[in-house]
C-alpha cells in the first residue's frame, strides 16, 4: 500500500503506521485522515497483523490538526469544528481503542492536541526523553478532543488531568511516565528499537486472550463490580474454547515455549 502522507508497513505480525507529514509536525489534513483511515482497515482485516505500532516521522510526534487546511483559512464562514471531530477524529480514536489487537504508540517528539490524545488512546505508550505532551486546546478557546478529556483523566487523575489542560504546560516524557501517563520513556535512539521489540513479543502472544484483556480494562472505568465479574467470567469461557489457550497449557506442561497463533 502506498500513501503520500502516511507510511505503512506489515513484518513479523506487526503493523507500523508512521505519520509523514514532517515539515508540519505530523499534523492531519483531509488527506491523512483519509490514507489512515485505509491503513487502520486493513490492520483490522489483516489476518498477518497481531499488532500495531503508531509513530511518526521527523521531529515531531503529530501537532493535532493543520489548521491551514480548515475552511476558515479560505473562506469568511467559521468552520464546523464538530462535523470535523464527529467525521475524522472520533473514528480514529475508536478504531484505536476498539482494535482486537495491542496497540503500541512510539513517541518520537512533541505529541501536542489530538496528537497527545491519539497517544492516549494506545494501549501502550513508548516515548523519547526529548518528546512532550502538550494540551493545547486552552490556548485557542477549545477542548481536549480526540478522547483527550476521557483519557487524560483516566491516566493521570482528576486533578493532573485539569492541570495539564487548563494551563497547557509542556509535560516531558519523563515526566509523563513518572506520573503514570506512559508506560516507558527510553532514549531517543533506542525508541524504535525497544518498540518494535515489544511489538514483535505480543504478535507472537494469544491475540484473541489480549484483546479480551484490552476490552474489559477499558470498559471497567463504567462498569459496576457485579457486572464487570459477568464479563470476566464470559470472558473465561470463551477463551478457554481457543486453540491458544490449548497450547498454552500444553507447553506449560510440557516445559516448552508456546507457539501461539492468535486462534
Amino acid at each position: 500500500m502506498t500513501f503520500e502522507t502516511i507510511i505503512y508497513q506489515v513484518n513479523k505480525g506487526v503493523a507500523t503506521l508512521t505519520f509523514n507529514r514532517p515539515s508540519t509536525l505530523n499534523s492531519f489534513n483531509t488527506l491523512m485522515h483519509e490514507e489512515v483511515r485505509q491503513a487502520m482497515k486493513d490492520v483490522r482485516i489483516n489476518k498477518e497483523v497481531r499488532c500495531l505500532v503508531i509513530t511518526a516521522a521527523g521531529r515531531g510526534f503529530c501537532a493535532g490538526q493543520d489548521l491551514s487546511d480548515r475552511s476558515v483559512a479560505v473562506t469568511d464562514e467559521a468552520p464546523d469544528l464538530g462535523e470535523s471531530v464527529e467525521k475524522n477524529y472520533n473514528p480514529l480514536i475508536r478504531s484505536i481503542m476498539t482494535l482486537e489487537k495491542p496497540v503500541i504508540c512510539a513517541v518520537n517528539g512533541v505529541a501536542a492536541g489530538a496528537g497527545a490524545s491519539i497517544a492516549l488512546a494506545c494501549d501502550i505508550v513508548i516515548a523519547a526523553r526529548s518528546a512532550k505532551f502538550v494540551q493545547v486546546f486552552c490556548k485557542i478557546g477549545l477542548v481536549p478532543d480526540s478522547g483527550g478529556t476521557f483519557n487524560l483523566p483516566r491516566a493521570l487523575g482528576l486533578p493532573r488531568a485539569k492541570g495539564l489542560a487548563l494551563l497547557g504546560d509542556k509535560l516531558s516524557a519523563e515526566q509523563a511516565m513518572n506520573w503514570g501517563m506512559i508506560w516507558q520513556c527510553v532514549d531517543d535512539e533506542a525508541l524504535m528499537t525497544e518498540t518494535l521489540t515489544m511489538a514483535e513479543h505480543l504478535a507472537t502472544q494469544p491475540t484473541k486472550g489480549l484483546a479480551m484483556i484490552k476490552k474489559l480494562l477499558n470498559d471497567s472505568f463504567s462498569n459496576p463490580l457485579h457486572l464487570q465479574l459477568e464479563l470476566e467470567k464470559e470472558a473465561m469461557r470463551t477463551l478457554g474454547q481457543t486453540a491458544d489457550y490449548q497450547e498454552g497449557v500444553s507447553a506449560f506442561m510440557e516445559k516448552r515455549t508456546p507457539s501461539f497463533k492468535g486462534e
